[in-house]
């Protein structure tokens, strides 16, 4: 198993993801997520002194991990404008991009940014902590129809409506600002044995994270800029980590966007810029889901643009 620092960022399907970029020495590269720069450091090991590497990353901490390289550029923003970082940069085409998604390991064991339910923390789940929106802000400023709706289409929960009232009705006695008041308000009982509760808190916080990070937004984004940046010959290769996701991705390949649109030629062929490399998903084998929990949930899809 390896880690990208001491404690920040267990890298998934590593070397899947890479090898899927097909990587030429000298070609140019992105990768959108660098977290701990695992997936980035490989990457540069297979570049020639002509290569260069573009890596993304909008927290603060992951700055701590930029690479010493004359080929690489940390770019600090979130990738939904790799198209205008790319200009900046006077880059028109590129050879491969890679995207590990969803939240890094560092995120959830970190108890002060409050994306895990495991520590009584204030409910912040920025990825980018200087600015927007944080989950509490959402959870007490929210109408109660535009909560039920995040949890219903984020957190694909049926009883959206139950949970959006009942935390509507208990902020109007006091504000919701910690994960303990939460549970508290939701009536969950964290000594419960046989743990089913976890799996609900798991779908209103992976809402709560997308709606305060406009992930989706930022993802359909990204693959657009992707698609127009890829080179014939060029690779996508995206790890993701929940349906809605994985659904996009899939689209996109499919179909050339994310709603899954096709298009047809006068002869009825179907018109698209992608040509997936595999006709099956890859997930990580059985030592790799025991070493690193988080990657129990990812898939691994990869494309050449045509």
């Amino acid at each position: 198993m390896i880690v990208d620092t001491e404690t920040y960022h267990v890298p998934v399907l590593l070397k899947e993801s890479v090898d899927g970029l097909d990587i030429q020495s000298d070609g140019i590269y992105v990768d959108v997520t660098f977290g701990g720069g695992g997936h980035s450091k490989e990457i540069l090991s297979r570049l020639g002194s002509k290569g260069h590497l573009y890596s993304f990353d909008q927290d603060a901490d992951a700055e701590k991990n930029i690479v010493n390289d004359d080929r690489f550029t940390f770019v600090r923003s979130n990738f939904r404008y790799i198209e205008n970082w790319m200009q900046y940069y006077g880059v028109d085409y590129i050879d491969g991009l890679l995207a590990d998604l969803g939240v890094s390991s560092h995120h959830f064991d970190d108890e002060t940014r409050g994306f895990s339910f495991r520590f009584d923390a204030p409910l912040d789940m920025r990825m980018n902590n200087r600015a927007g929106k944080t989950a509490a802000e959402i959870l007490n400023d929210y109408s109660e129809e535009q909560l039920a709706d995040v949890f219903y289409l984020y957190g694909e929960l049926k009883d959206a409506r139950r949970i959006a009232k009942t935390i509507v009705k208990a902020r109007q006695q006091a504000r919701i600002e910690t994960t303990g008041q939460l549970l508290k308000v939701l009536g969950i009982d964290v000594d419960n044995t046989n743990g089913l509760w976890k799996k609900d808190m798991a779908k209103i916080y992976q809402a709560l994270r997308i709606e305060v990070n406009h992930e989706m937004d930022a993802l359909r984004e990204m693959l657009k800029g992707a698609t127009h940046l890829l080179r014939k010959g060029g690779r996508l290769s995206v790890i993701t980590y929940h349906s809605l996701e994985d659904r996009l991705v899939k689209n996109v390949i499919k179909a050339g966007n994310t709603e899954g649109k096709v298009e047809q030629d006068f002869f009825g062929r179907f018109l698209s810029p992608f040509k997936a490399t595999s006709n099956k998903v890859i997930v990580p084998n059985e030592q790799e889901q025991a070493e690193n929990p988080r990657s129990r949930s990812a898939k691994l899809r990869i494309a050449e643009r045509i």
